[in-house]
């Protein structure tokens, strides 16, 4: 069961998103000294077919799209007139067996009041409403999305439609400052981002509960999407979930088609499960470690432990002003220093961070903008350069922290043999590790712990709300309440 329901969504959320654009773009242009006539024009997602077949893969609203539009069908485009801030949705135009096959065909003035826009036509109208809506001399100027996105390195689709070329387009302006508008998140978006968080958090709880030595890895997933669906509504997951047991939990994409979440896991083997729902477009992003048999050994509570004061330090530290680079920095001193007293690793912790060590067992980011996208959009806007060193290059942006961002801290201690082996051969950082200690952590796999976070004014709150310390993980596995009545699980400055 579960306390929680699918929220209303609000259309006014995107109305904001739209007048944020606007005024982003005015506030561009003006500065340029450039005519605030033209229109901003995104081109929605389009349905697949599987391969040649007919069968119609499940649809998602392209993200720059779904920001602006809310929209939930396909084959739409949207516009905003810069000068006027009046919004416009072109609807494809339906053949009338559609009604047999999938559903009424509804009219434009359901969509113009189900998205709260200005105005809707059919998309074969879009040239001639183009024409007749422009209020500047010569051809009506068209703002088109494309830009590089930095977490896939895949670039933005501008839209295109028949007869494009009778307009004029500019490809250089939209992306940035769209980009931008995606990185601080409204109060309206934040209450959607929390519900993923609450909804996700409580189906996290639900497999602990759940999950007995013995069992397949994708029973894991299918607990968590179960739930996440039948009481939240989340029709969609943010991505592709991770539940990794044994060796498997140092693979850091795990589930994926070559190693799809398949292996029977056994008493006294160590879970990671990395699961997020999404709610209307909007991520979650949460990982929980844990033992499969309710108890962690010595060994577990050692890695574990490491990991969750690195989460913690880190998120007491964060606030707007802070360096996201410094913050990884800060969880890799933490494991390090933690590795060290537990005997695995000896030596000075600060050569050992001159030697890049926590990238041998921490080789991914700390963590990345969540929003719309599980990684969001304006990780590295222009000037913020992406740092060369091992570790620190896979950080997913190297920012300051800034009021209303949404970010994950997601620490996290591995041993993966592709790593472990070189660094214990390599002559420079061979010094560090104690072998004997390291032979029986060999096979351990790894532990990450992952929140979602958005700054405050202050400091930070975390939005995710699972157990973490260790007594209390065994204390939900055996049965009991969460939270605890003297637990608080927020940390909020």
């Amino acid at each position: 069961m579960s306390s929680l329901s699918p929220p209303p969504i609000p259309m006014e959320l995107h109305a904001g998103n739209r007048q944020k654009l606007v005024d982003s773009v005015r506030r561009h242009l003006s500065g340029s000294n450039r005519s605030l006539d033209g229109f901003v024009l995104l081109q929605g997602g389009e349905e697949k077919n599987r391969y040649c077949t007919d069968h119609a893969e499940l649809f998602r609203q392209e993200s720059y799209f779904a920001y602006l539009f809310g929209v939930r069908e396909p084959d739409f485009y949207g516009a905003i007139d810069i000068g006027s801030g009046k919004s416009i949705l072109f609807i494809p135009r339906l053949p009338a067996d559609y009604a047999v096959w999938l559903g009424e065909i509804k009219p434009l003035l359901h969509f113009k009041e189900t998205y709260m826009v200005d105005m809707v036509f059919y998309v074969d109208e879009i040239i001639q409403v183009f024409n007749e809506q422009f209020k500047g001399s010569g051809k009506p100027l068209l703002y088109l999305l494309h830009g590089l996105n930095t977490d896939s390195s895949n670039f933005s689709k501008p839209a295109s439609f028949e007869g494009i070329e009778k307009f004029e387009t500019d490809l250089t302006t939209l992306h940035r400052i769209l980009a931008e508008c995606r990185v601080i998140k409204s109060s309206l978006e934040l209450q959607l981002i929390q519900f993923a968080n609450d909804i996700s958090s409580e189906a996290h709880i639900e497999v602990m509960r759940r999950v007995t030595p013995g069992m397949k890895e994708y029973q894991m997933e299918s607990m968590f999407l179960h739930h996440s669906y039948m009481y939240g509504g989340c029709r969609h997951c943010s991505y592709t979930c991770i539940c990794a047991t044994g060796d498997n939990s140092a693979v850091l994409h795990y589930g994926h088609a070559a190693a799809p979440n398949d292996r029977t896991f056994e008493d006294g083997d160590f879970a990671l499960l990395d699961m997020g729902a999404e709610y209307h477009f909007y991520a979650s992003d949460i990982t929980c470690s844990f033992p499969v048999n309710g108890k962690f050994t010595s060994d577990q509570s050692l890695i574990y432990n490491a990991v969750l004061d690195a989460h913690n330090s880190v998120i007491s530290a964060m606030k707007p002003g802070v360096n996201w680079v410094d913050m990884h920095k800060l969880a890799e001193r933490i494991i390090l220093e933690s590795l060290k007293k537990g005997s695995i690793l000896t030596g000075d912790v600060d050569d050992m961070m001159v030697q890049r060590l926590g990238a041998v067992f921490m080789p991914h980011g700390l963590g990345h903008f969540m929003g719309i996208d599980t990684h969001d959009t304006g990780g590295y806007p222009k000037g913020v350069e992406r740092p060369k060193e091992p570790g620190l290059k896979s950080l997913r942006t190297a920012r300051d922290l800034l009021e209303g961002m949404v970010i994950t801290v997601e620490p996290g201690c591995y041993f993966i043999k592709a790593l472990l082996i070189p660094a214990m051969e390599n002559t420079t950082t061979s010094k560090f590790f104690n072998r004997e200690t390291v032979e029986r952590f060999r096979n351990f796999g790894g532990v990450r712990i992952e929140s979602d976070l958005v700054v405050t004014a202050n400091g930070c709150k975390n939005m995710t709300n699972v157990p973490r310390e260790t007594w209390e993980i065994e204390a939900v596995m055996a049965g009991g309440p969460w939270p605890p009545v003297t637990t608080k699980n927020n940390f909020t400055k």
